[in-house]
This record gives structure tokens, C-alpha cells and sequence, in this order.
């Protein structure tokens, strides 16, 4: 049996069921004006779902907040306009034998050097990191409301047809934001518990989509304000991390990494999302750099990567590690991508910055 057939395993939960175990990363693509995702978005997804991806997790999308998204073409997930294309496309990705389910997003006080569109920021603090004011602080209602529009858009999903939901609490976005130290300064109770804006997000989306209804959260330990930050410098301080999260509603942990072979912690070769699996009991993605050299970040940056083998990331599947595996730049240049590693091929592009101009 050749070793990435691991990668081909069925995926089967009480609430969710995979033909396999890749999952298509969350990448932001700004091909929707005005925020409403088009033919082409649907066909874009489709294309993956037809190259044998077991889940396609989509590029962010903005809730109802007037400071979600700093981008005009990134798309929402709100309005009549957005969600009937988000239906279409939902319905696409079924056709194509696929599963797909929506990131929502909230960029809070994070700046988007790429865009000029003015941004009506909000953040925990209006700091976007230590000692870089930014954007707003946000009053107590505009908590409540940020909370409920999260809950509203993730029973849109499932409404839609949508397979789950994914909620994206990583990077230095709103919820990581009152997460970590670095931006939540608050004197409140969302300041001095910080985590519990990340458990009342959950908890109010768990109420609005059922008991039945997979839920997963992406989170990370870097941000993009701070690649070195730690949330939780040792296990313990992850399990105090993550246990209210598992609590509170979260089905699966997304756990992202710039290179998903680094080690979380000294003394024990886990990554990230080895350690949520261990500490929580949950199922786990793992993502960071999958298939291409180099690392993400710099690869959208404009480093240019070579495919890279698979081994080290099936041998931790192998060990039952982790659960599944999120692919990312691999995904954008070759929606074959999948494909290619059942059939051991070796025809894998490539990427560079140029890829990100179109929606192959």
C-alpha cells in the first residue's frame, strides 16, 4: 500500500464525513466585488472539489460589522446578494462531489497596506499591536453585536447548505485579538479574562447552528503583528488555551503554522495541532507549508516555491498526529493537486506571486 493512501482515509465523525483527508486551506483571493462572489468563485472551488479535495474550507468572509473586512473585494456573508452567491457556489462544489464550508472573519484593527478602501476598524483595544494604535476600541454593545453577527452568518451557512463552518480566530484578526495581550489591554471582563470573547463567539454559533452542525476554529500561536508571539508558551497554558474552546462548541481545531513540521513545544516532537489533538481529545487540521518549499508568508510575498515531498507530513499521519491536512499555495496553482498525490505523479507546479493575479 503506497504511504500517502493515509492521506485517502475516510474521515468519519458524528457530524462530519470526508471522503479523505486534504482539506483546502483558507485563502483570501479578492475576486468578488462589492463582496459578492460570482460564477467565477464557484467555479474556482468547483475545480477543486472536482480535483478530489475532501473539504474546501473558503477564503474568509466578512460578518455583518460595518469593520469586518478592509478589502471591498473580498467577500461577505451577509445580504441577499452575497448569499445567494455563496449558495451557488456551496451548490457548485456539491455537483463536483465535494464538501465545502465558509470561514468567517472579522479583521478587526488589522491594516491592509494593499488596499486604499477606507476600513471603519474596531479592535479590543484600537491597537493593531503593542504600541501601534489603530482603529477603535470596542464599546461592550459593539462586542454583543460582533458576537451576534457571527452567530447570524453562521446559521446562514447552514441554512444554505453549507457542510460546517469555520471561524477564524488566528493571525492577529478580531478574535485572536482579544486573545492576546498585545492588543487586548482592557480593564473589563474582556480584558481580564481574554479569552472569553473567542468562548462567546463559539458558544453563541453552537446555539445558532445546533447540536448536529460541525464547527471548526482556526487558530494560531503566531500573528501576523508578531510572527514569535506564543498564546501559550507550554501545554498547560495551551489546555487552559483550548479546553473552554473544546467546551463551548468546537468540533475541530484548525491549527495553523508557517511550517506544520516545527515542533510546538521543547521535549516532544508534536506540532501544533498534535498538542490541541492530545490536550483536547478533538480532531485536528494541520497546515503550514504543505507540499512547497519555502513558507507561505514569504511564498505570498513574493518568494517564489518548488514542490516539496510529502513524506515527514505522512509519517505524522501515520503516528495518528493529526487528523487532517490543509493545503494551501499547492491548492491555488494546481487544483489537480490532490489528484497527483493519490496517482504518484510528479507533475507539481510550482508557485509564485503571479498565481494570485487570476482564479485558475
Amino acid at each position: 500500500m503506497p504511504a500517502t493512501e493515509t492521506l485517502f482515509r475516510p474521515f468519519i465523525t458524528s457530524k462530519l464525513s470526508l471522503k479523505n483527508r486534504i482539506v483546502m486551506a483558507p485563502m483570501t483571493r479578492s475576486f468578488s466585488p462589492g463582496g459578492v462572489p460570482g460564477d467565477d468563485v464557484a467555479a474556482y472551488y468547483a475545480r477543486r472539489a472536482a480535483g478530489e479535495v475532501g473539504l474546501i474550507i473558503t477564503e474568509g468572509t466578512g460578518i455583518a460589522r460595518p469593520g469586518a473586512l478592509n478589502d471591498p473585494a473580498v467577500p461577505i456573508f451577509h445580504g441577499e446578494a452575497a448569499l445567494e452567491g455563496w449558495a451557488k457556489v456551496a451548490a457548485a462544489v456539491h455537483a463536483a462531489g465535494g464538501k465545502i464550508a465558509p470561514q468567517l472573519w472579522h479583521v478587526g484593527a488589522a491594516i491592509n497596506r494593499a488596499s486604499s478602501a477606507p476600513h471603519a476598524a474596531e479592535g479590543p483595544s484600537g491597537l493593531f499591536k503593542p504600541g501601534k494604535p489603530y482603529g477603535e476600541a470596542m464599546s461592550v454593545a459593539d462586542i454583543d453585536a460582533t458576537i451576534a453577527a457571527f452567530a447570524s452568518a453562521a446559521s446562514d451557512a447552514r441554512r444554505l447548505g453549507f457542510d460546517a463552518v469555520e471561524l477564524h480566530g488566528a493571525h492577529g484578526y478580531l478574535i485572536d485579538q482579544f486573545q492576546w495581550e498585545g492588543t487586548n489591554r482592557r480593564d473589563d471582563i474582556w480584558g481580564q479574562q481574554r479569552g472569553r470573547f473567542a468562548q462567546e463567539v463559539v458558544a453563541a454559533v453552537r446555539a445558532a447552528i445546533g447540536a448536529d452542525f460541525p464547527l471548526i476554529l482556526r487558530l494560531s500561536q503566531w500573528k501576523q503583528q508578531d510572527y514569535d508571539a506564543k498564546l501559550a508558551p507550554t501545554p498547560q497554558a495551551m489546555a487552559d488555551w483550548l479546553e473552554p474552546l473544546s467546551a463551548a462548541g468546537v468540533d475541530i481545531f484548525h491549527c495553523s503554522q508557517r511550517r506544520f513540521w516545527e515542533p510546538e513545544f521543547d521535549g516532544s516532537d508534536l506540532n501544533f495541532a498534535g498538542w490541541a489533538r492530545k490536550l483536547t481529545g478533538k480532531p485536528a487540521i494541520t497546515v503550514g507549508s504543505v507540499g512547497l518549499s519555502g513558507e507561505f508568508i514569504a511564498g505570498f510575498g513574493g518568494e517564489a516555491s518548488t514542490p516539496a515531498p510529502i513524506d515527514d507530513l505522512i509519517a505524522r499521519m501515520q503516528r495518528d498526529e493529526f487528523d487532517l491536512v490543509a493545503v494551501g499555495r499547492a491548492l491555488i496553482v494546481d487544483p489537480d493537486w490532490a489528484v497527483k498525490i493519490r496517482d504518484a505523479r510528479e507533475d507539481f507546479a510550482p508557485f509564485d506571486r503571479s498565481a494570485l493575479a487570476t482564479l485558475a
